[in-house]
């Protein structure tokens, strides 16, 4: 299945849960308070900036923000919530499209990264963000540690939530770093409802190494927005990349 064709008008509709999920403030306020801290004054461009879960409070916390969208039916929701002229959009890919301008801050969040499903993208993704960026500014990467631990021989899927009404869960190729998280919602009786999106799963160091072929360096990894440190039993990891001198 085509990007496109998963984040069409029907996903986009029903993708805001406000209050809840990963729109919860729990979950927004650390990663709003963190961007508006590492734009340090300057301009921010969101990779994927999709319905604008993350765009539209960081541009009321006077952050100016640009992004970037592959779906149109994920623009359109984020139309109903900001116009133009406060968070312009650009349709296209986060691996080569350009916009016009230099900014203080390029972000990815929620695992966004991994919807490139080759490493070649992936790299192509990071050189993007270093095109977009201003002398020593920053990318940074939400991004969640694949769990192949939990993962024992001759088995292919992780469940990592079960509910009454929901169950979530991975199956890997592991020959070729692919995962494909299903997402099953449970109705009434015998009625069910899955969504499937397709991922490349990345490694830290391998993440590091695309950005040092970018021209980044690490500067910091934590567990989460709210700067947790980062350990072998992390789920999640939010690294921030700046641009080398050199």
């Amino acid at each position: 299945m085509q990007q496109d064709e998963i984040w069409g008008s029907e996903t986009a509709q029903s993708y805001d849960t406000p209050g809840t999920g990963m729109f919860s403030p729990e979950v927004l306020e650390p990663t709003v308070q963190k961007l508006v801290q590492l734009a340090a004054g300057g301009r921010a461009l969101e990779f994927a900036i999709g319905t604008g879960r993350v765009a539209v409070p960081l541009s009321r916390r006077d952050v100016p923000v640009t992004g970037i969208e592959t779906s149109a039916a994920m623009i359109a929701q984020l139309r109903a919530k900001a116009d133009e002229s406060n968070i312009p959009v650009i349709l296209g890919d986060m691996a080569t499209t350009r916009v016009p301008g230099k900014y203080s801050l390029v972000y990815l969040v929620y695992n966004t990264i991994s919807n490139l499903l080759t490493q070649s993208e992936q790299v192509m993704c990071f050189r993007n963000a270093a095109r977009h960026l201003l002398p020593r500014g920053r990318f940074v990467v939400e991004l969640w540690v694949p769990e192949l631990r939990k993962l024992p021989p001759g088995q292919q899927a992780v469940i990592w939530r079960a509910d009454d009404d929901y169950v979530g869960l991975d199956t890997y190729d592991t020959l070729r770093q692919q995962v494909v998280s299903h997402h099953v919602r449970m109705g009434k009786g015998r009625e069910a409802e899955v969504f499937r999106t397709p991922h490349r799963y990345i490694w830290p160091a391998e993440l590091d190494l695309m950005a040092q072929l970018a021209g980044f360096e690490l500067e910091t990894r934590h567990a989460d927005w709210a700067g947790e440190p980062f350990t072998a039993d992390s789920r999640s990891h939010v690294s921030v990349y700046r641009l080398s001198d050199s």
